[in-house]
């Protein structure tokens, strides 16, 4: 990243790299294991209800950063050649550290709960029936369709489900530690690939360091996709390494990355591919008059589509053999942070200042290969952004705004590079009368107080930025029909009964069909959907509206049909029909009869789904059904 020779004293060679990555993700992982379980261990009070748990996460916060600092000061101004024990103790504490942080700053504040950050609130419903799904079945099962493969890519899902069943939960209870370890990981990676890729390993920390903070604080309630973001900055450099230097080590790197980019976050994949790593490719080929990037940039398509069939063959088969037609609203989404340009180095704030610096260093050292690459992957993720509002006019969007992440973790890290360079080179600039030995590494441990003040201010507040994520954590109803602040649940405390009274009646739960609008009760068990809850997370081959016609039919002829017919009407269906119906309603006084919701897409109105509902005559289950009243639930399973 730098001439000077300062900067490449910690280099690894590309062996201690990838031998750093694997120590790094191995001991990171068992550490967050660790803590995870110490931590439930521990009788600590709801985040939502005490400040005790808010003030611990301070704490541990403050020491890991503490300990980094100081082991990194000490790194840098310490005597040499430095003792065998504090070598191998630094760089143990520097590439397990973004663990540290991210048990201190999101796992100890939800020590107390069973699930992730939002609870099960809107897209966490899904992600946890598909957490559900992947724990049950390890083929390549779609979250809710009975016999159709995956479209949502199950990379991080998949892993979720071994790691479930390794340790005996069920998928919605892996979803709190799989998250941590997964965040952990990816930023335990991320030292020895910047030590590589910057040859300092104090820089390579603060900025993995940063980067885990900064998708804590932004993005850490969807982990599948973050932990793809926060490689996107490393991902920039290598393509300069790649497209610049024709480095087929870093071609071999970058095609991995979106391999498995693919096989976790879509949308990332494609922003990453199209907008950064080909537009650097295009650029250095202008620049540098040469077809040789384009060849890189070709290997690098063919490696990362191998490894991506594996998570998208069986779907892209079933597509070529369907039917019907492909049905998908998933990009049917525009909130109020979509219509705006993130500027992160506008905001006042402690990554607001750093991202201002990071923006001037891109400016000034623009002519450096690695530099431009960075500038470029910045300005790639804002066509990005711009494209996705434009898009609007098409009737679609292409979801910019969840880019947001990218950028901030893009321009946090130029912040980090451009302090390390003001320190290596500015200062002699600035100030040409040589230094002492003295003076210099005073001025370092100036830089490490001001980082590392400056680090602990603001990842004390990760916390309080996912406040409102963490209530929910401690406010819904989990799959053992408890709150974690210990309130009285909601009526999905009933869903244990209801569970019960299924298998009472001889269904196995991985091979019943139920229709209910019930989103929570199918997210905690590892039922079929005969429809799902939306049609923005519906497969497209899942024919979500014609099911929901379907259901409306049913509904709309059983006044009209005697149980027998109404059970012949199940099962003429195209689709395999439910074996179990789960209402609203009063078997008592059923009044319009038992109620379910029916999802629709009004794109491009925000919010973008409205319900309405739809009435089964209740005669029609007298005959060839078990009934049961559970709270405020009718349960329908056939004889």
């Amino acid at each position: 990243m730098s001439p000077t020779v300062e900067y490449n004293v910690d280099r690894l060679t590309r062996r201690a790299t990838l031998v750093g990555m694997a120590a790094a993700a191995v001991g990171g992982g068992l550490i967050t294991l660790i803590g995870f379980f110490a931590f439930k261990t521990v009788s600590l009070p709801a985040f939502s209800t005490s400040m005790v748990t808010r003030a611990l996460s301070t704490a541990g916060t403050a020491l890991t950063v503490l300990l980094v600092g100081a082991l990194c000061v000490w790194w840098v101004i310490g005597a040499s050649p430095r003792p065998r024990w504090r070598s191998w103790l630094t760089t143990a504490v520097c590439y397990t550290s973004p663990a540290l942080l991210t048990l201190t700053s999101i796992g100890l504040p939800l020590s107390a709960s069973r699930l992730w950050l939002d609870g099960v609130q809107v897209d966490q419903v899904f992600r946890t029936q598909f957490l559900t799904r992947a724990t049950e079945a390890s083929s390549y099962a779609d979250m809710n369709y009975e016999g159709l493969p995956t479209f949502y890519p199950l990379g991080w899902f998949w892993m979720g489900g071994r790691l479930a069943n390794l340790l005996n939960m069920p998928g919605w209870e892996v979803y709190q530690p799989w998250s941590l370890i997964s965040l952990a990981v990816s930023g335990c990676i991320l030292v020895p690939l910047w030590q590589r890729l910057s040859g300092s390993l104090p820089v390579a920390a603060a900025i993995a360091l940063t980067t885990t903070a900064v998708t804590l604080a932004i993005g850490a309630e969807e982990p599948y996709s973050a932990v793809i973001a926060m490689g996107v900055p490393a991902v920039a450099v290598l393509c300069s390494h790649a497209f610049h230097s024709s480095s087929w080590f870093s071609t071999a790197g970058i095609a991995i990355y979106l391999g498995v980019s693919a096989c976790f976050y879509t949308l990332y994949t494609g922003a990453v591919a199209l907008t950064i790593v080909s537009l650097i490719a295009l650029v250095t080929c202008m620049a540098e008059r040469t077809w040789t990037p384009l060849i890189h940039l070709a290997t690098i398509a063919a490696g990362s589509l191998a490894i991506a069939a594996i998570a998208w063959a069986p779907y892209l088969r079933a597509v070529l053999h369907a039917t019907a037609p492909l049905e998908s609203t998933a990009q049917h989404y525009l909130p109020e942070e979509g219509t705006q340009i993130p500027a992160p180095f506008l905001s006042l704030s402690v990554i607001g200042i750093l991202s201002l610096i990071g923006l001037i260093y891109l400016v000034l050292r623009i002519d450096e290969p690695d530099i431009k690459s960075m500038g470029t992957a910045i300005v790639g993720t804002y066509l990005w952004i711009l494209a996705s509002m434009v898009m609007t006019l098409a009737g679609s969007t292409l979801l910019g705004f969840r880019l947001e992440l990218i950028v901030a973790v893009l321009f946090a890290t130029a912040g980090i590079l451009a302090l390390a360079d003001v320190r290596l080179m500015g200062l002699p600039t600035l100030y040409p009368a040589r230094f002492t030995e003295t003076t210099s590494k005073r001025i370092t441990l100036v830089f490490a107080i001001i980082m590392g003040l400056g680090g602990i201010y603001y990842a004390q507040q990760i916390p309080a930025t996912n406040v409102t994520a963490l209530d929910h954590a401690y406010t819904d109803t989990d799959g053992y029909g408890e709150r974690a602040d210990r309130y009285t649940s909601d009526s999905s405390a009933n869903y244990a009964k209801i569970r019960e009274f299924i298998d009472s009646q001889g269904y196995d739960a991985t091979d019943t069909v139920v229709l209910t609008d019930e989103k929570l009760f199918m997210a905690y068990n590892p039922y079929y959907g005969f429809n799902a809850f939306t049609s923005n997370y519906a497969n497209p081959l899942g024919e979500f509206s014609t099911r929901n016609l379907q259901i409306e039919e049913w509904a709309s002829k059983s006044w009209e049909q005697t149980p027998e017919e109404f059970a012949q009407s199940l099962e003429s269906a195209p689709w395999r029909g439910p074996d179990v119906l789960i209402f609203r309603g009063d078997m008592e006084e059923p009044g319009d009869g038992y109620k379910t919701h029916l999802a629709e897409d009004i794109y491009p109105n925000q919010p973008n789904v409205r319900y309405r509902a739809v009435f089964f005559n209740p005669e029609v289950f007298e005959k060839g059904w078990e009934v049961k009243q559970i709270g405020p639930f009718v349960v329908a399973a056939r004889s």
